[in-house]
Parts: C-alpha cells; structure tokens; sequence
C-alpha cells in the first residue's frame, strides 16, 4: 500500500517497476502454454487482462489519494501561515507544480491504459487472426513433412540465425558472424550481381558503389535483416540450396544448381508486430506426431 510520505516521483517509479515486474510476469505466463493449445491461450488473454485491469485499478487509486494527500497539506497551509509540513518533499509542493504533474499523470496513465487495452485486443485477435492462421498453415504443412517450427529469437538476425542452426550436423557448420561476414563479402567481390537490385526507397535509383559498399558493411557488422540477397550470396559461400517455406506462397529453393541437402528455413510474414520473420525446422517431436494424427 502506498505510504503516507511518498513522493509523487516515487509514486511514478514505483507504479512503472509495478508495471514492469508484471509485463516479466505475463511472458512467463505465455512461454509457459503451447502456442497450439488453443484453450489454455484463450484464457491466458482473459487472466492477463484481469491482471493488468486489477494494477492498473490498485495504482488509480494510490493516485487519487495521494492527491487527496496534496490537497490536505495545502489547506492546513493555507489554514495556518506558519504551519510546517510533515516533510521537505511536501513542503516543496507548490500549486503550479501539483498541477502540472497531475495532468502528466493523467495523461501517462490514459495512454498507458489504451496501450494494454490495444494489446489485449491483439491478444484475442491473434486467436483468429493472420498471424495465428499462418502458424498452423505452416505446421500443417511442416507436419505432412514430419517436421515442426523451430522458435529463433527476433532480433535482427533472425535469417541468420536459422542457417547457423540447420548447420550445426553439419561440416560446413559456420557461426552467425562468420555467415555474415562471409554473405558480406561475397556480395563485395559480385558486385554486379547484386547492385541492381539495390535502389534508394527515396528517389528509386540504383545504388551508387558507396552505398553498396556501406550495404555490404551493415550486413557484416550491424543487424540488419537479411532477405533475397542474402540468401542469394549465402548459397554460394555454402554451396548448397536454402529452401523458404512460406504459407501463402511455393515454397522457393535458392541455389537449384548446388546438389547438397537444402538448409530449410521457415519464413513468417506476420509473426511479429513489426513484420516479416524466419525460423528454422526441427523434426517433429512425438506428442506433436500423435496429436496431428
């Protein structure tokens, strides 16, 4: 329970710690259920709501009493010229400034309610929705295969990643550093086979040779998202095809003409908010098996 002295900014650090600790809370939750279990999911999202709705109710009313708080100590003041406050915050308080920091309060908690609100929406949308259809289009589709989805972190590194990963059996098993440089390198000394397809978003023309070569740099030391290009260079530097599952497209195979085993990667158009995505596969496990038949 909030305590009589406390600040208004340790009101506000408190509250965001409340906030966080509980978001940290909540993924726990979620990694805790199979993203196929379609029943626990559905009510995950209606335990998560009642637990962001409960904080968010429990901090509105630590709020309004400490302005109830504020409100007592300027009327004794004002009651009694001299009177001394109970402590140097309170007595700090002046009314522009009680002012000033409710509307910040106000405003800071409307946003982060519609904020929770749109993500509990998402929530339950993603039941029915594009990302949640794609996913068991895609482990359908793995499944005929005997295969499942492979989880890679979102981080920019994703299609690397997923290579690094279906390499490791293997002897030309490379690190993600090494696969970026390596990509990075063979775009480099190809130029002409990749700068083409190189344009300014701004202006459509193609490339200028520094451009290219500050392309070529991102994708060796930064993480930048890798595409077409990429897996175009990285056949060639593993001498082997890179196949691309994709639901609602064939599935592409890159580097027909190397007669190795493909490295098999999973690519996500709605995976994540912020868009596209790979994954890698593994075999599918034996309660994935006995469920799909």
């Amino acid at each position: 329970m909030m305590e009589e002295k406390e600040t208004d900014e340790e009101l506000i650090k408190r509250h965001r710690k409340e906030k966080k600790d509980l978001q940290a809370k909540i993924q726990c939750m979620k990694n805790a259920i199979p993203k196929n279990d379609k029943k626990r999911r559905k009510q995950l999202v209606e335990d998560i709501a009642k637990l962001e709705a409960d904080l968010d109710q429990k901090q509105e009313e630590e709020l309004k009493q400490w302005r109830n708080n504020v409100k007592k100590v300027e009327a004794a003041s004002n009651g009694i010229g001299n009177l001394v406050l109970e402590s140097e915050e309170q007595d700090d308080i002046k009314d522009s400034r009680v002012s000033k920091a409710q509307k910040r309060r106000d405003k800071k908690a409307a946003l982060e309610k519609e904020r929770e609100s749109r993500i509990a929406e998402a929530e339950i949308e993603n039941l029915s929705g594009s990302r949640h259809l794609e996913s068991l289009k895609l482990s359908q589709m793995l499944a005929d295969r005997q295969l499942q989805i492979k989880q890679i972190p979102s981080d920019g590194h994703c299609m690397y990643r997923a290579i690094e990963d279906q390499l490791t059996d293997r002897d030309c098993a490379l690190s993600l550093s090494e696969l970026r440089a390596q990509a990075s390198e063979y775009m480099r000394s190809h130029a002409d086979d990749f700068l083409p397809f190189l344009t300014d978003p701004g202006t459509g023309d193609m490339y200028t040779p520094d451009e290219f070569e500050k392309y070529c740099s991102d994708v060796a030391e930064t993480a930048a998202w890798g595409g077409q290009l990429e897996l175009r260079a990285l056949t060639h530097v593993l001498k082997m095809p890179i196949e691309v599952i994709q639901a609602e497209s064939p599935t592409i195979v890159i580097g027909e003409e190397y007669e190795n085993t493909p490295v098999t990667l999973i690519y996500m158009r709605y995976a994540y908010g912020l868009g596209e995505h790979y994954n890698s596969v593994e075999p599918l496990n034996e309660a994935a098996a006995e469920e799909e038949s």
